[in-house]
């Protein structure tokens, strides 16, 4: 049976969806952008600044949905521009130590709020 999954630690959706989605044993998260907590202000100063802003997102849901950013299996990360491809790698080996997840890149013309990433994942529970 699937539950819908939403909690006030995590941005707010920002259209007709749920944060995330549990289904047999995993959750499945929504595309996360840069959105603060609380304000769903924008935190896009850097790209740096926005892929952490996105993993911190994904990483809120997960624990609160009580499973981690160390359950992920899949990643779909979708990029504006794959000439800042290596600063998600470097983002990516920092967060996830060891077992890196399995991962699709898009390059894509344009994100909600014109952002230049969004990443929505599938972890286990």
């Amino acid at each position: 049976m699937n539950k819908t999954f939403n909690t006030p630690k995590a941005p707010k959706a920002i259209g007709p969806y749920s944060q995330a989605v549990i289904s047999n044993g995993f959750i499945f998260t929504a595309g996360q952008i840069c959105l603060i907590p609380g304000t769903n202000e924008l935190n896009n100063e850097s790209f740096l600044m926005e892929v952490n802003q996105v993993l911190n997102n994904i990483d809120i849901i997960l624990k609160e949905a009580g499973s981690s950013i160390a359950n992920i299996i899949k990643c779909n990360v979708y990029i504006t521009d794959l000439d800042k491809f290596d600063i998600v790698n470097k983002v990516f080996k920092k967060t996830f130590k060891r077992n890196y997840p399995a991962r699709a890149v898009v390059e894509v013309s344009k994100l909600p709020k014109n952002v230049n990433i969004e990443i929505d994942v599938i972890a286990s529970i």
